[in-house]
């Protein structure tokens, strides 16, 4: 995989300029109360301020208890957001909130607005609608920013930036990324010979998965799609590597793991380790005994996760996965 590969596609090549008229952004709070309203101020001024027309959802700062609004509210601003004719339905945050509603969601509603155009996008709690409506619908979301986290940040990331703006534009191909050198066994055994890079491909795999707490709290439900043959993408945040094997344990024993093509690892952070206690036990201790486990190869490094630099990707697409040496490459475009 060439180095001009990857300026092709968003990943830290992307260097984009703005190259369309205003898009519509419809701003809306499915999950959690929005509690930094300095972010939320700053994330809508920043999408401004690139162009878009941002519509903000009368619900927006609602709040009740850890909530943005009582339940009935929240689905309402979902089926205001997918009534809203938006180019893009903008999640203002994560959180939770998701999964209690989530057999009320208005699956038709949503699909409908997908067919239209309106790309739904978000991260972490989001991850529940993501699922349920791939599983009701097989309509395709995004796994992408938030406005406060991501727009709202103090200096937003470039590399999300331009994703974003790639999606707008509908010029979104691919996400290529550079894998850890702790991946390079994976493929060791793949290779044919030393001088050849081991080279691995998936094509046509159904692109699928988020947040990791939320797909287990799915598995068993009817809100979680069958996917066999996938491509399964995960992250987290504030979960201790042990939580985290728990977790994986669960899509593993589940028969989950088994039954995909490849597991993209991104990113997992803001945990503490405890050494006295974890002594060596840490979050590579998970992958790396995990791939004991399964014949599913895993890879991680994935740009994806409540991280600044994140590239968005097509979920419930069928996508390309292409990894050359420690070049890996998802494509759908």
């Amino acid at each position: 995989m060439s180095h001009d590969q990857h300026d092709h596609h968003c990943g830290p090549a992307c260097n984009h300029e703005h190259r369309h008229g205003p898009r519509h952004i419809y701003i809306y709070s499915p999950s959690s109360a929005v509690r930094d309203r300095a972010a939320f101020r700053r994330g809508v001024a920043r999408l401004k301020a690139l162009g878009h027309e941002v519509e903000i959802d009368e619900a927006a700062l609602s709040s009740h208890m850890r909530f943005a609004g009582d339940d009935e509210t929240r689905i309402a601003a979902i089926g205001r957001a997918a009534a809203s004719g938006a180019d893009v339905a903008l999640i203002s945050r994560g959180g939770y909130g998701l999964t209690r509603i989530v057999g009320q969601l208005p699956f038709r509603k949503i699909a409908k607005a997908i067919e239209r155009g309106t790309q739904f996008v978000g991260l972490s709690d989001f991850t529940a609608l993501q699922m349920a409506v791939l599983a009701r619908t097989g309509a395709t979301t995004w796994a992408g920013p938030a406005l406060g986290e991501d727009f709202g940040a103090e200096a937003p990331d470039d590399i999300m930036e331009a994703c974003f703006d790639d999606l707008l534009v509908g010029h979104g191909e691919g996400a290529g990324w550079r894998l850890p050198a702790s991946d390079a066994k994976t493929l060791q055994s793949k290779g044919k010979n030393a001088e050849q890079p081991p080279l691995f491909k998936v094509r046509g795999g159904t692109l699928w998965g988020g947040n990791l707490n939320v797909i287990c709290a799915l598995v068993g439900t009817p809100y979680l799609p069958a996917i066999e043959g996938g491509i399964l993408f995960l992250e987290d945040a504030n979960e201790h590597p042990y939580r985290i094997e728990r977790q994986l344990t669960q899509l593993l024993n589940a028969g989950i793991i088994g039954k995909q093509k490849a597991v993209l690892m991104g990113s997992f952070n803001r945990f503490k380790l405890v050494p006295g206690y974890d002594r060596g036990f840490k979050l590579q201790t998970v992958f790396d005994w995990l791939r004991t486990q399964t014949r599913t190869p895993v890879f991680t490094g994935l740009p994806f996760g409540h991280v600044p630099t994140k590239v968005l990707l097509p979920v419930g697409r069928k996508v390309d996965l292409m990894v050359e040496g420690r070049d890996a490459l998802i494509y759908w475009g």
